[in-house]
């Protein structure tokens, strides 16, 4: 199987693996230095810090992904994903409008580095904005 394949299955597994809750299998995709650079927010780094990040937003979001795109670089070192995110705010996070189950779909992508066949970075890129106008309205 070539490298371009390798990650188009890994990044659909990621996918579903998220789609399905199942965060520690996400986790076992990554390499152990992972880099995530949070929509308008920091970066970390680390598996474990990613873990963090899960935990929080499991306890404030139930969330799932639908019409996903992925676009990977033909030697499998790159890749982006387009997709929907359908979700539910459930609980206030911290800096952000208090949560009152209200529901929200935006459009949303990332983008990705590979190595050794591990998710080696993960960029996260959606419209906070118009996130803050659903959850809060008009």
């Amino acid at each position: 199987m070539d490298t371009k394949q390798q990650t188009v299955d890994l990044l659909t597994a990621y996918y579903d693996h998220f789609n399905a809750g199942q965060t520690d299998q996400m986790l076992a995709l990554m390499a152990e230095d992972v880099i995530h650079d949070i929509n308008q927010g920091g970066c970390e780094i680390g598996v474990q810090a990613f873990r963090e990040f899960f935990a929080r937003m499991n306890r404030c979001y139930r969330e799932t992904l639908s019409n996903r795109q992925l676009f990977v670089s033909d030697d499998g070192t790159r890749a982006a994903a387009e997709f929907v995110v359908h979700g539910t705010y459930l609980a206030t996070d911290e800096g952000l409008p208090p949560a009152q189950g209200q529901t929200y779909q935006l459009p949303a992508g990332a983008f990705f580095a590979i190595e050794n066949q591990r998710i080696k970075r993960v960029t996260m890129y959606y419209n906070l904005e118009q996130w803050l106008a659903q959850v809060v309205g008009p």
